[in-house]
This record gives C-alpha cells, sequence and structure tokens, in this order.
C-alpha cells in the first residue's frame, strides 16, 4: 500500500501546485469577461465539441452572453457572439481589435510575415501593398479576362463529362486555383503539369487536414503535439513544400523582371524590394514574398471553390431558384456571350442568390482570429494586450432580426419589394473593419463569372431528387465545407 500511498500523495501534490500556479495566472484577469470555469492545462477543453467548434461557442453565449472568455489550454480567447458586439468591435474599435490573433497552426506557419498572419508595421506595409497591386492587376478588366478564360477552359472540362457523374471538387479548385496563378505568377498552367497538380494537392490536404481531431488538438495544446506526430505536422511539412514551389517561381521571375513592366503579383514585390532594399525597418523580402504570395492561395483559392461547390449544391436543392436565375441568365447575357460583372447590375435575383449563398454557407463562422494589440476596455470588461479575439461572423449572418429565416435557403432576405437587391450591414462574410478580406472584389468577380458561365453552357443534374441533397456544411475548427455530391451536367 506504501506506493500507492505516495502516489497519491504526490498526485495531490502536484494538482494543488498547478492550481495555485492556475490561480496566481489568473487573479490579474478577473476584469476580463465571464466564461465556463477552466480547468488547469486542458482550460476549457470539456466543454468545447471539437467537432463542432463554432456551435459550441454559440451555445455557450447563450448562457454568458454576446462577451465571453474561454481558455484554450491555459490561454485565455474572447469570444464576441452578435452582430452588436462584432460591429462595435471590428468597426467602432477597429485599430485596439486589429491585430491577428493566435491560432497555433497559423501562427507556426506563418513565421511573423505574409499579408494575413503578420502583426504590426509588416501588416501594414504588405496589407498596403497588397491592395494596391491587386488594384493595379485589375486596372483595363485584365483580371476579368484571365477569369473568362478560364471559365472557358473549365466549360470544356465540363463537356468532358459527357454525361457522366462526378464530384465537382477537383474541376473548381483547379479552375480558381488557375486564376490566382495568372494573378500571381502571371501564367496558367495546364491542367496534367505536374508542378500544378503538385501545388494542388498540397492546398488541398492542407485544407482537408484542418479538420482533423488532431489539428483541432494542437490549436488548443501546441506545445505538447509539436512533439507529437499527426495531422498538424502534415501541414507544417505541405506548407515547406509550398513555400518551395512558389520560391522557383520567384526564381524564374528574377531572372527575366523587366521593372518597367510589372506581369503579376510577384513582380510588383521584387520591384518593391528593390525600392526599399535600404530601408532596414522594410517588410519586403524574400521570406514575405514567398509567404505573401501563398496567402493569396490560401485565401482565395479553396475559399472561392467552396463556395462554387456549395452554390451548386443549392441550385440543385432549389429548382424554382435555379430556374429564376436561367431565365435572367439568358435575358441578359444570352448563351454566347462571355459574363462580366456589368452584367450583375442587371441580374439582382442572380446577385441575391449569390449573397444568400454566402450567408447560408458562412464559410469561417468565427472569423480568421483578431487580437487587441495594446490593453482594452471594451463595455465593461477589460481585455489584455494580445488576447486572441474571436468575433463570429456566423451571428450576423444568422440573426433573426435581419434574416428572419436565418437556419433557411432564402433568396428573399436579399431581395426589396421591387425585386432589387436589399444591400445588408449584417452581411459581413469577408468580415469587416481593417482586416476585412483582401481578396474579395476578386472573389466577388470569380464566383460570379464562373458560376454564371456553368450555369450558362449546362443543366445541373442531381443524384437523386432535391430532398435527398443535404446542404448543411461539414464543421472545422475556424472553417466549414459543404459534404461530398455528384452530379451530372448536360448541355443546354
Amino acid at each position: 500500500m506504501e506506493p500507492f500511498g505516495l502516489a497519491s500523495i504526490l498526485l495531490l501534490f502536484g494538482t494543488g501546485v498547478l492550481l495555485m500556479a492556475f490561480r496566481r495566472k489568473t487573479s490579474g484577469r478577473r476584469r476580463m469577461p465571464p466564461g465556463p470555469f477552466p480547468l488547469p492545462l486542458i482550460g476549457n477543453f470539456l466543454q468545447l465539441d471539437t467537432k463542432n467548434f463554432p456551435r459550441s461557442l454559440e451555445k455557450l453565449s447563450q448562457k454568458y452572453g454576446p462577451v465571453f472568455t474561454i481558455y484554450l489550454g491555459s490561454t485565455p480567447a474572447v469570444v464576441l457572439y452578435g452582430h452588436d458586439v462584432v460591429m462595435e468591435a471590428l468597426v467602432a474599435q477597429g485599430e485596439e481589435f486589429g491585430g491577428r490573433g493566435t491560432s497555433p497552426i497559423l501562427t507556426k506557419t506563418a513565421n511573423g510575415t505574409g499579408i494575413g498572419f503578420s502583426n504590426g508595421e509588416t501588416w501594414k506595409q504588405l496589407r498596403h501593398f497588397g491592395e494596391t497591386t491587386l488594384d493595379m492587376l485589375s486596372m483595363g478588366q485584365n483580371i476579368e479576362k484571365k477569369i473568362q478564360k478560364e471559365a472557358g477552359f473549365l466549360v470544356e472540362r465540363l463537356k468532358s463529362t459527357n454525361g457522366r457523374t462526378f464530384d465537382p471538387t477537383s474541376f473548381l479548385s483547379q479552375t480558381t486555383t488557375n486564376i490566382l496563378c495568372s494573378i500571381a505568377f502571371g501564367k496558367r498552367f495546364n491542367y496534367e503539369d505536374k508542378d500544378f497538380l503538385r501545388f494542388l494537392h498540397l492546398l488541398d490536404d492542407n485544407a482537408n487536414l484542418q479538420t482533423s481531431i488532431m489539428t483541432k488538438l494542437y490549436n488548443i495544446f501546441p506545445t505538447i503535439l509539436d512533439y507529437l506526430p499527426g495531422s498538424h505536422q502534415k501541414i507544417f511539412k505541405n506548407t515547406e513544400e509550398l513555400k518551395q514551389l512558389v520560391s522557383r517561381q520567384v526564381d524564374l521571375h528574377q531572372k527575366t523582371l523587366q521593372p518597367e513592366h510589372p506581369r503579376d503579383f510577384i513582380d510588383a514585390f521584387l520591384i518593391k524590394m528593390e525600392k526599399e532594399r535600404l530601408n532596414s525597418h522594410c517588410a519586403f523580402d524574400l521570406q514575405g514574398l514567398v509567404k505573401s504570395t501563398l496567402d493569396i492561395f490560401t485565401g482565395g483559392s479553396q475559399s472561392t471553390s467552396l463556395v462554387l461547390k456549395y452554390g451548386l449544391l443549392v441550385l440543385m436543392k432549389f429548382p424554382k431558384v435555379h430556374e429564376k436565375i436561367l431565365q435572367e441568365i439568358d435575358s441578359v447575357i444570352g448563351p454566347s456571350q462571355a459574363p462580366c460583372m456589368a452584367d450583375l447590375d442587371k441580374m439582382p435575383y442572380t446577385d441575391a442568390v449569390i449573397h444568400e449563398i454566402h450567408r447560408c454557407l458562412a464559410l469561417v463562422p468565427l472569423n480568421v482570429p483578431r487580437a487587441v494589440i495594446k490593453d482594452t476596455y471594451f463595455r465593461q470588461y477589460f481585455i489584455p494586450k494580445g488576447t486572441t479575439v474571436f468575433p463570429a461572423l456566423k451571428s450576423s449572418l444568422y440573426d433573426s432580426r435581419e434574416f428572419p429565416n436565418p437556419q433557411q435557403f432564402d433568396v428573399g432576405h436579399f431581395l426589396d419589394k421591387k425585386g432589387a437587391l436589399r444591400k445588408s450591414e449584417f452581411f459581413i462574410p469577408f468580415s469587416t473593419g481593417k482586416r476585412v478580406c483582401l481578396g474579395k472584389k476578386l472573389i466577388d468577380v470569380m464566383i460570379f463569372i464562373v458560376l454564371t458561365t456553368i450555369l450558362q453552357h449546362f443543366t445541373l443534374k442531381p443524384l437523386g431528387g432535391p430532398d435527398e441533397l443535404d446542404i448543411s456544411p461539414t464543421t472545422g475548427f475556424l472553417t466549414v465545407a459543404p459534404k461530398s455530391y455528384q452530379f451530372s451536367v448536360a448541355p443546354r
């Protein structure tokens, strides 16, 4: 009995020490928002459903209110759940909430640089550069023409299915990725190109691995899981290979660069690097170039293809909606003219459908994590500098005050009594404020042109009847995705 007794004493002593240390650590945070009581080391792990993290936070908001604290392991994070608090933080107090929050997976792969996941002066410089460069590349409808061209290749690939059923995932991701390749690398790739297929595989693999249990656990217990095998390690390995593939494109651009005639994003960055080379506080170096270029793909390729995939599923689920879009396409665009953004102003019903697709999917329900850049008072609470914040976008997109049937797909949410598009400040699928999605305009163009091009040329034929289609998405740690499905297309 002696060994057991000694072990019990040591266990109790160790637990007591941890509790005391935890109490000391949290005593200075008593002014923080309320929330479930955290346990030492594991925090609120037992109260969070790792299979549906966003749903867990929605339930906690019903108990603790629109502003509450959770502990991911021993690290506190503040959740903002509700349209009013989200807008108050991201717009009214946008400066204070303008940092990029800590998500261990994203933090490790970003390494402090890149447009999407950097902070401070580095982020300000790269963000401004990204905005001005995308605007420059968009001049003269340049990007629109690239998207039209790639949509044409997609039409030919869909024709080649000859009525067979297929999963649209790879077709759509190849299309959106190739559009971004033309913007970032200055060229599109043949769909059989080995480097392109490898690049695409790594992007898709990382996106799929985000939903695995080990990746979700890594975001809560990074210190421990850093030393254990699992899907999180595969993400790190994939990301390094993605960086190498981008670096190869950078090398090619350095050899053929003409500073007076920038061809694409990489050229523009290299020119900026040369201009800033004597600036010791400059964020423009090769590491920043590689990561910023990769951010274009991780932020735009998967997200756009998932929205398109969900959109096709929704249209098969609701044949009357599908039919009304076809009528609008036929009357405004016709059978042979390539869709362009100028058409969208004359297609309010199609525009409303796209809005409702975004709203229902709520692709990033909790937003990409933010952080407060200084000690911040928010409402009656204190949030210490550097605290990660989850401003839940879904709480705006599903607010019943604005959208009377938030759980239902209802095009009427975005149409007024005259059939015109109804705009709403609650519609923030791309976030809002200082960190609003950099590629929002580009994604809008891609979705409209690719979706209408598909519908212009093909009739969508689901397997089974509409009632058998499930449009509820699967949920990862921070993102969602439409469930897998198959369908066929027939020429119109």
